[in-house]
């Protein structure tokens, strides 16, 4: 059973800079692909960024801006997902997620049906 833990949330000035964590435990072999989502009070889930197995390619949704990084550190199996020149609405509970393929087409990766595993979020606020 993989579970994924978020971790790094917080307050962060605005304009400023939050990295996000994603911590994978269990049998998390095979190839999958890893997405980053947040979802603000009342609002619908919305994808932020999906990659691919190994994360050889990362697909960015247009609602980012240009604002996201994402990262990994393989030796201790996580992924950071970096919000720079934080605005407001940014603010919202984030969440990072496995799928059981190791591919999807391009807009898919930031489809959350499109996935499988999921971490229980964790808060970030963007001062106003």
């Amino acid at each position: 059973q993989v579970q994924l833990m978020e971790g790094g949330g917080g307050s962060v000035e605005s304009g400023g800079s939050l990295s996000v964590s994603c911590a994978a435990t269990g049998d998390t072999a095979g190839r999958k692909c890893m997405g980053w989502f947040r979802q603000a009070p009342g609002k619908e889930r919305e994808g932020i960024c999906g990659s691919t197995y190994g994360g050889l390619s990362t697909f960015y949704a247009d609602s980012g801006d240009g604002r996201f990084t994402v990262s990994r550190d393989n030796a201790k199996n996580t992924a950071f997902l970096l919000l720079h020149t934080g605005k407001y609405a940014d603010s919202a509970t984030y969440y990072c997620a496995l799928a059981h393929w190791d591919k999807f087409n391009s807009a898919e990766y930031t489809v959350p049906d499109k996935y499988n595993y999921w971490g229980q979020g964790t808060l970030v606020a963007v001062a106003a």
